[in-house]
């Protein structure tokens, strides 16, 4: 039996059609009851003896069990952060201060999210971290060949995401975790956007280190956790009075911890529940009435099968990402590309999967969730197919085509 969509979220009763789960997704309503007495009745600090500390203590254990389990980690071996980013810093900071080596050496690709990409920056400029970028095929994905000759002997970590946030495309986390062990190197996997909608499991990867986000599964913005395999050292990213095992200072947020822990164990219920296949049937049902609406016309960006069951990343022949999207005000998604000055410039993702100027300026990420119904698919068919026919440009003459757009 195909599961069927949650019942309305009232975020999502008047508003357009929502496919921008990528983005953030709603918080659950049952997220939302289980934090709830942690911001007014259960106020006492985790840490005290006395019995204020007690719930708030054990809210605090049980929510790291939730979370550890989601991923088959130990309840020990998560770590509370206020976001993915924060996780993704601590990971890469962690390991390379951590590493005692003069100029250690950090390996990630080209689509990774800007969070480990900006931090290896940081890390060349701050601490003379050498850092190799590896490419990236056409479907957005590592070769392990490439990242096998790109070791050196001060190489400490690998850092390759799990899941792709604008094509979906899944990396081969396992089988690259594999190559970093052989070269005494350690691997960190964001697992953002795959956590809650595919099964993700530390052991079976053998992943060193792992970032989850709360508001990519349901839970509010400013809960996230890095897990930490046993015996993996790593560098504070807080100093002070040594909360979340001396790696993160500061007074655990509860509330936000109670609310990771209760998204996790709803992910695992879902996950169980097949619930990944009926979202993955709309987004073909979608893509579908596209490419038949529009013959030739519409381009899968990623691969078509090695992709997180949510995501539809297109470009539409004649028009641009943009452009539809502020003619379609039926469906609220977004496209890779950036906005300067009046000025479009392409996803960097796209671009560094080989993508032309032109086909990435057309691109649509479309991506679905909990509460996506059959009647949600039909509206944004309709409005695309609409506006794409209503908005088909000529073909660009030169290289300077895009230049005033």
């Amino acid at each position: 039996m195909t599961p069927r969509s949650k019942p309305r979220h009232p975020g999502l009763a008047n508003g357009p059609v929502y496919l921008d789960y990528n983005a953030t997704t709603p918080i659950d309503p049952r997220v939302v009851e289980v934090m709830s007495p942690h911001l007014t009745e259960f106020f006492g600090n985790p840490a005290s003896s006395h019995p204020y500390g007690a719930e708030p203590g054990a809210a605090l254990a049980d929510a790291r069990a939730e979370v550890a389990a989601l991923i088959g980690a130990r309840p020990q071996e998560m770590v509370f952060t206020a976001s993915g980013s924060e996780a993704d810093l601590l990971a890469l900071r962690g390991v390379a201060l951590g590493s005692g080596r003069p100029r250690p050496h950090v390996i990630t690709q080209g689509t990774e999210h800007p969070a480990v990409l900006e931090t290896c920056r940081a890390l060349q400029r701050l601490h003379g971290v050498r850092v190799t970028v590896l490419p990236v095929d056409g479907d957005g994905l590592v070769d392990p060949a490439t990242l096998a000759g790109a070791f050196t002997k001060e190489t400490v970590l690998v850092s390759v995401m799990a899941a792709n946030n604008e094509t979906g495309a899944l990396q081969p986390v396992t089988e690259l975790a594999a190559l970093a062990h052989e070269h005494g190197a350690l691997f960190h996997c964001d697992a953002a956007q795959a956590v809650g909608k595919i099964r993700v499991d530390v052991g079976a990867s053998d992943v060193d280190l792992l970032t989850v986000v709360g508001h990519k599964m349901y839970a509010p913005r400013g809960a996230a956790a890095l897990y930490v395999r046993d015996g993996v050292h790593l560098e504070p990213v807080v100093y002070g009075g040594g909360q979340e095992h001396g790696l993160r200072a500061g007074t655990e947020n509860v509330a936000l911890a109670v609310a990771l822990g209760a998204a996790a164990r709803l992910a695992g219920e879902e996950l169980a529940e097949r619930t990944a296949d009926r979202i993955a049937a709309l987004r073909d049902d979608l893509h579908q009435r596209l490419t038949a609406a529009l013959p030739g016309r519409v381009h899968l960006n990623g691969p078509e099968r090695g992709r997180l069951p949510n995501t539809l990343n297109i470009s539409v022949d004649g028009a641009l990402g943009h452009e539809l999207l502020a003619s379609a005000p039926e469906i609220a998604a977004s496209t890779g590309s950036a906005c300067h000055t009046g000025t479009h410039t392409p996803s960097p993702v796209l671009t560094a999967m080989g993508v032309s100027t032109e086909r990435a300026l057309g691109a649509l990420r479309l991506s679905l969730g909990r509460w996506t119904t059959e009647g949600d698919i039909d509206v944004a068919a309709t409005a695309l197919v609409r506006v794409a026919a209503a908005n088909q440009q000529d073909p660009p003459t030169g290289p300077s085509a895009h230049a005033e757009r």
